[in-house]
């Protein structure tokens, strides 16, 4: 059995073109692995945590090699609990629409949280950043208002803040296989729109039968 963590990004249920790309990949991958374990983590309906003076604490002492306080474990912990969600899973989603040309800020919150020495990665001198995240496959749904082609005025050259850091994020923790699909151009007309997410959908089902093979 495989488990499959979706990370819901948007504050949009009914209209998100993030989402309903990434329900489509999931109900394929549900059909074609039906023994899988579906998670979701809606970002917006959590309480995470503020990464406050106790945190900063709780890390540098880690990162120090000296014991935590009672109260520094206790906040060191509830990462570690965040980030059990990665680590469990096999199979990572995450529907990300584009905001300010880059992610929405609970996204960025929950990034900071959970990416932690010796949570999400490991360090030593001789070897360096090593993420922790292995033999994962992740697919990641990218939603943008706008035409990001690079004939555009705004070319995703210049522009896009989204899908790299995404992307590096998913290196730096340990995550090689990485997919994606982009459904853009959702606010320049309803045709526009339906168009361009019925083809991101079809791409997400496609995408789905190849990695179940």
């Amino acid at each position: 059995m495989t488990t499959l963590l979706h990370i819901e990004c948007s504050p949009r249920k009914q209209r998100s073109a993030s989402l309903e790309v990434a329900r489509s990949f999931i109900t394929r991958y549900e059909e074609n692995t039906p023994d899988s374990e579906i998670i979701t983590l809606d970002l917006w309906s959590m309480v995470l945590p503020e990464f406050d003076e106790l945190a900063m604490e709780a890390k540098y002492a880690g990162l120090n090699g000296t014991p935590l306080t009672p109260a520094q474990e206790d906040t060191w912990n509830t990462l570690k609990d965040l980030a059990s969600h990665l680590h469990r899973a096999d199979v990572l989603v995450m529907s990300v629409p584009l905001w300010n040309f880059s992610i929405p800020y609970k996204l960025k919150h929950f990034i900071d949280l959970v990416s932690q020495k010796d949570i999400l990665f490991s360090f030593d001198a001789e070897r360096g950043l090593e993420g922790m995240l292995l033999n994962k496959t992740a697919v990641v749904m990218y939603a943008r208002g706008l035409d990001y082609s690079a004939q555009s005025i705004t070319p995703a050259t210049r522009f896009d803040f989204q899908k790299p850091y995404v992307e590096a994020w998913l290196k730096f923790v340990g995550v090689t296989n990485v997919h994606s699909v982009i459904v853009e151009k959702t606010i320049l007309g309803e045709d526009v729109d339906l168009g361009a997410r019925e083809a991101a959908t079809q791409q997400a089902r496609k995408l789905a039968d190849s990695i179940c093979r």
